[in-house]
């Protein structure tokens, strides 16, 4: 089952990224220095090394930059979720990031590169909030 796989391990960058998504809000950090976005969460900017950030919110919408479709389960659990999906996913208002996800309600051969997704939160296990996305419509 799904739910058996569904747990965090976040570290002392990641912490706060998880913490919101359990609130279900969507937020990335921006370097205050460059105001450039980046993900996953670290300490130091990559662009200019400042260690001064905020946590921005973000609308939730974007478009497919990529994906796979597995037709493999690595862990025996996943064998009923077959054949499913690893996207990369673009958000309008976070230009730096590219969110690593699933794109859930669509079929693979329905998913494309430049599909226009929308957040969707999934709760697999009580306390594991995940942002998903459904595709426009």
């Amino acid at each position: 089952m799904l739910a058996d796989l569904a747990s965090l391990h976040p570290d002392v960058h990641t912490q706060e990224f998880w913490d919101f998504c359990a609130r279900r809000e969507l937020r990335f950090q921006r370097c205050r220095g460059c105001r450039r976005f980046r993900h996953p969460p670290r300490p130091g900017c990559p662009h200019c090394a400042s260690t001064v950030v905020e946590w921005v919110a973000s609308a939730g919408r974007g478009r497919v930059f990529t994906f796979t479709i597995v037709h493999h389960a690595a862990f025996p659990a996943l064998a009923a979720e077959l054949p499913y999906n690893v996207s990369a996913v673009v958000l309008d208002d976070v230009p730096d990031v590219r969110l690593v996800t699933n794109v859930v309600g669509v079929a693979p051969a329905a998913l494309a590169i430049d599909l226009p997704v929308a957040l969707a939160w999934e709760e697999p296990q009580p306390g594991v909030v995940l942002p998903r996305f459904r595709p426009v419509t």
